[in-house]
């Protein structure tokens, strides 16, 4: 798997890569480029208004751009929703960061969060992977 950062904010990348390699791996993804956007909050309102028709702020947004001639797959993340999160949650933004990749990633398994259901799936598995990877314990 080769995976590019853009993450102007010097955020240290080694977890985030780690993550994507073992979720990659993990969930049988098969996602031979992924490309990561640590970025504005914005910035993410500007894609979420342009691809998704949606005008409200949001910490991720993945796309998966798997098809019969790739398989790719791009996921904007907003460090200050991320750092929001964080303070809300009484954890720290590096720990949420990483529960958002993971997020992005489950998305790319199949996984939704559109109904309530959804939702406690999504987050259970969230802290599985971040309890796995990190022995992160659920808040």
């Amino acid at each position: 798997m080769q995976i590019e950062i853009e993450n102007p904010y010097k955020k240290p990348n080694t977890h985030l890569i780690n993550i994507a390699i073992q979720l990659n791996s993990l969930l049988n993804l098969n996602i031979d480029h992924l490309y990561l956007h640590i970025i504005s909050d914005e910035e993410l309102l500007n894609i979420n208004q342009q691809f998704l028709n949606h005008d409200y702020y949001t910490d991720i947004i993945t796309f998966d751009l798997r098809d019969e001639d790739s398989n790719d797959a791009e996921i904007f993340i907003s460090l200050e929703r991320v750092i929001e999160n964080a303070i809300t949650l009484n954890i720290s933004p590096d720990e949420e960061l990483h529960r958002v990749l993971i997020h992005g990633l489950l998305h790319l398994s199949g996984i939704d969060d559109k109904t309530r259901s959804q939702k406690i799936i999504m987050r259970k598995l969230e802290l599985k992977y971040l309890n796995d990877l990190f022995h992160v314990k659920p808040i």
